[in-house]
């Protein structure tokens, strides 16, 4: 089954095979087939046309992928236009959510270790 482009997978249930699609989670998927009226359990293989023109109209009212995306980016940039707090931040790398820094940054600025290691010195061997 594809939605907007994006492969759903056969062997997986629906509401573990919706969340491929980005912008889609386990709620929001648990929430569409609810609306559709199709058992969570359900396999993508096992879905007839009809059931999968109706997943397809409430999933294309979501904003996902693309448009999501660019959403997200816009959000960020704006953040940095208007100079605040958070969009500082982002311009330097760091923890947006008030999480420390002294320990525990690691995701955000990369996997950076920039303390030395005994101090000493390994001799050459020339």
């Amino acid at each position: 089954m594809r939605i907007l482009g994006i492969t759903v997978p056969n062997e997986k249930r629906l509401e573990i095979g919706l969340t491929c699609i980005y912008g889609v989670g386990i709620s929001s998927a648990r929430k569409i087939l609810d609306q559709v009226g199709i058992d969570r359990g359900k396999k993508a293989k096992d879905l007839t046309p009809e059931e999968e023109n109706k997943i397809r109209l409430i999933v294309e009212k979501i904003p996902i992928e693309g448009n999501l995306k660019r959403e997200t980016a816009a959000n960020i940039k704006r953040l940095k236009d208007i100079k605040s707090f958070r969009g500082i931040r982002h311009m330097k790398r760091l923890p947006v959510r008030g999480q420390r820094t002294k320990t525990n940054s690691r995701t955000v600025r990369g996997n950076v270790r920039k303390t030395m290691a005994s101090g000493k010195r390994k001799e050459s061997k020339t």
